[in-house]
């Protein structure tokens, strides 16, 4: 039987990730912590905690990833979501998953925040959440961001989402 043998880049020891450790960004209503990185898992997965956003807040445009996969844990609250031509909601303990190359979108629907941590597949993309930091406000300096990691976003979405499911837009 062969052995598995840990890469160099991944840590060798078992680590704990403790609350509100790490890097974190936060702006408008929604923000981010980084939890687990590519180089922790040599690029297999990474984990980004998307920290309480409010009640009736849309966390981002129609959107869709060419690369990766995303896989959302519901912590607290409820996370509403539009998953190609779906529209769900998921509570605590729930997971919603989003493919590469589907449209997708999600809103916090309910009357609390809403805690989700965002498990994504294959590392890197958590490196979007770092640059967006900069671009966040200025829509059309977002576009090279987005071809960089392979992200088609409509940004012409936001109103009709808002308007249809009674929401405001995290810089509203």
């Amino acid at each position: 039987m062969a052995k598995y043998k840990q890469s160099s880049s991944a840590p060798e020891q078992p680590t704990v990730i403790k609350p509100r450790e790490g890097e974190a960004f936060s702006q408008d209503g929604f923000g981010f912590e980084w939890k687990i990185d590519d180089a922790d898992t040599d690029g297999r997965f990474a984990v980004v905690h998307h920290t309480p956003f409010d009640p009736g807040v849309l966390a981002a445009p129609l959107h869709k990833h060419s690369r990766e996969d995303e896989y959302s844990f519901i912590l607290e609250g409820t996370m509403g979501a539009i998953l190609g031509d779906e529209v769900v909601e998921a509570d605590p303990g729930s997971w919603v998953f989003k493919p590469r190359h589907q449209w997708h979108t999600f809103w916090n629907p309910g009357d609390t925040p809403c805690h989700v941590i965002e498990l994504i597949s294959p590392a890197g993309f958590e490196d979007y959440f770092r640059e967006l930091r900069d671009t966040i406000d200025d829509p059309e300096a977002m576009i090279p961001l987005n071809d960089k990691y392979g992200l088609e976003m409509d940004f012409e979405s936001i109103p009709e989402l808002c308007e249809r499911f009674d929401l405001v837009s995290p810089d509203a």
